[in-house]
């Protein structure tokens, strides 16, 4: 019989509703039981792409002992980490005090006022890896729950201290620009200069990291920034971490050497990663930086978009029960569905081999280049990349017919947010026009669906149904993807919805001590209030928050606004400077306060020729702290608008206007002459 989580939205929730284990989604009817039977809740949170979270759902919570466990003596709360960030966030603080490291699923026991006593992450069916079995580790927290409370209770009260004082932020301090020359060093330090990245296995792509190298290198030279961006590029483009048929990245890679990932595909991942092979093609010209930037997109439009026009959360890793198999191939699965020297070159290139390169498979990769390949084939590189190119197609087709891993179609407003900005800077920068509709068309669904009747955000959608109060995150990364989307295609009533929301995160997510909560004034208490500062998986919310503020301020003239995006990264300096490679964001921030400010102002028809020329002639140049603004004779300049004052055609010509320092040069007709015009 289904549990109480078969009428939640969640996919991942939906995943365990037929557990033989009395879950109950988060909320008070869990909550106020635990008090009443006086029983200890037992916390599982995970996400529906995760593969530990499945092995553990099999291993344990699918056993009817196991199940009749919890069923008897605690009251057991299943929690999907994409819909409820606070809770992931508060109780994985506990995690990582209690077991020096965090992940999912995470196991964390609660007493009855929510404070944890104990956590974990995954636990086995049988002792093993120096880890109980789960059973034996239920049997003896049950057992102390009932002998030794008052030491449960001191655990949970220094848990609580504990947790508490990481969102404490009790370290104001003026960041300076140089801090990012730190940051660099940082990561020179960690650096592999073998196959890119930074740090050991498991790698994780790191796109703040990345942007920053690039930020850097542009703004001093430096050559090994630019070095190490490069290779770590380059790394995970050519590596298994990138679908080399479907285009777009996995979570991580498992290896050092971006071979095999971990197969989930995350559609935060691929819009900051899109975007950053995007500033890398503007940096370097690599036509391989726009041929990865396009595929990703084109992959997450293709196999990510609802035909509402919101973006999905994520792919599994598994398929049918097994890890990556949609995504590996065999030797014989190729040449059978190849002619044999198609094949020959395709099992080649992308080193496809009778004992394949894991578990007996072969993970796809690129190990040399399209001419050294070439070479080595004895064939001209233009005929190979056409053979490699109608390879892909019929391989891509053939996969089509698997059974594919689990679609987790929820749309999370904040990771809508991150994609609506990948997309729409895909527009600006390769001047195709279907990444400005992928993004319009999720910008408006999600301005109709995910607002609340009071002008708030819902954190998630599915199957119609809208909820959850939205997070800082929510309100910062879709706020700052509008003000993209305005600069890629002018239309201002997406400026006009940015700076709506942003008026209502100051209102409500304000910490006087100058950054901003992760939750609302009016969320649910809990036992700590999160505020997020750092960059993880996802960018700091704290610092997207300041960034679209600084934008703002400067788009409607409100220097007001730049000096609380300031006071937001300000507040916790001093752990900027004490780690500036964990706040890349940040720093990227403080770079765009700081630097003389650059506007741009393109008058013109939408679509006219005059100005796409100049609009494509801007795209091919790497302008990390520019204001973009757009104007046209149909849709005059807004007064609410200062930059656009005074700004028109001329010669019935489409124009650009580069101003700097609050002074503009004359403005410019020819795209040829936008180059010399942006050099100043």
């Amino acid at each position: 019989m289904p549990n109480r989580l078969a009428h939640q939205t969640s996919p991942y929730l939906l995943q365990h509703a037929n557990n033989p284990v009395d879950w109950y989604p988060w909320g008070e009817e869990a909550l106020a039981r635990a008090r009443r039977e006086d029983k200890p809740i037992f916390l599982s949170i995970g996400y529906a792409a995760c593969h530990w979270c499945h092995v553990m759902e099999r291993e344990s919570f699918e056993r009817e002992d196991v199940a009749a466990l919890l069923n008897r003596e605690f009251v057991s709360i299943k929690v999907d980490r994409e819909e409820r960030p606070d809770l992931d966030e508060i109780y994985m603080a506990a995690t990582v005090a209690v077991a020096g490291g965090g992940g999912w699923p995470m196991s964390v026991f609660l007493d009855t006022e929510q404070r944890p006593f104990f956590a974990g992450t995954y636990f086995p069916p049988v002792e093993r890896w120096g880890k109980p079995s789960f059973r034996m580790l239920l049997e003896r927290i049950a057992e102390l729950w009932k002998t030794e409370r008052s030491a449960l209770a001191k655990q949970a009260a220094e848990l609580v201290s504990h947790v508490r004082a990481e969102f404490e932020l009790d370290a104001k301090a003026r960041v300076e620009t140089d801090a990012s020359l730190g940051a660099v060093r940082e990561l020179a330090r960690s650096f592999d200069p073998t196959y890119g990245g930074f740090g050991a296995a498991p790698k994780f792509p790191p796109p703040a990291a990345l942007a920053l190298l690039l930020r850097h290198h542009h703004a001093s030279g430096d050559e090994q920034a630019l070095a190490m961006a490069k290779k770590t590029l380059d790394g995970m483009k050519d590596g298994g971490i990138y679908d080399q048929l479907g285009g777009g990245f996995a979570r991580y890679s498992t290896d050092e050497r971006w071979l095999v990932p971990h197969f989930e595909k995350m559609l935060y991942d691929n819009a900051e990663l899109a975007r950053v092979y995007l500033e890398a093609l503007q940096v370097t010209g690599d036509a391989e930086y726009r041929r990865v930037a396009r595929e990703t997109l084109d992959y997450v439009a293709r196999e990510m978009q609802s035909s509402a026009g919101g973006y999905f959360s994520a792919t599994d890793a598994d398929s049918e029960g097994v890890e990556g198999k949609y995504f590996v191939w065999t030797f014989d699965e190729i040449r059978a569905e190849l002619a044999p020297e198609a094949a020959e070159h395709f099992a080649f290139f992308y080193d496809v081999t009778p004992e394949g390169n894991w578990e007996g498979r072969s993970v796809l990769h690129r190990p040399r280049t399209l001419a050294e390949a070439a070479r080595a084939l004895g064939v001209a590189t233009d005929a190979l990349e056409r053979s490699l190119a109608e390879s892909r197609a019929t391989l891509l087709a053939v996969r089509a017919k698997r059974v594919p891993p689990l679609l987790d179609d929820k749309v999370i407003t904040a990771w809508n947010g991150l994609m609506m900005g990948a997309m729409a800077e895909g527009f600006r920068v390769l001047r195709d026009r279907r990444y400005l509709t992928s993004a319009e068309r999720a910008a408006r669904h999600l301005l109709e669906k995910l607002r609340r009747p009071d002008g708030g955000l819902f954190r998630t959608l599915r199957d119609g149904r809208a909820h959850l109060d939205g997070y800082l995150e929510d309100y910062a990364f879709t706020s700052d993807a509008l003000v993209t989307l305005y600069e890629a295609g002018g239309a201002v009533e997406f400026l006009e919805r940015a700076r709506e929301l942003a008026e209502r995160m100051l209102s409500d997510f304000d910490d006087a001590g100058g950054g901003f909560f992760g939750t609302a004034a009016g969320h649910e208490s809990l036992v700590a209030r999160p505020k997020d500062t750092h960059d993880g998986a996802l960018p700091s919310a704290n610092a997207v928050a300041a960034r679209v503020l600084v934008r703002l301020g400067r788009h409607f003239d409100r220097p007001d606004w730049v000096e609380r995006g300031r006071a937001a990264i300000e507040a916790y300096g001093e752990f900027v400077r004490r780690a500036p490679r964990a706040f890349a964001t940040s720093l990227g921030v403080i770079e765009l306060i700081e630097a003389p400010p650059l506007e741009l102002v393109v008058v013109g028809e939408p679509g006219s020729a005059d100005r796409e020329a100049l609009e494509a002639a801007l795209a091919a140049h790497y302008l990390p702290h520019r204001l973009l603004a757009h104007a046209s004779d149909t849709a005059p300049a807004s007064s609410s608008l200062p930059l656009l004052r005074d700004k028109t055609r001329v010669a019935n010509r489409a124009a650009l206007y580069v101003c700097r320092g609050y002074v503009c040069t004359a403005p410019v007709t020819d795209a040829s002459a936008v180059a010399s015009a942006l050099a100043g």
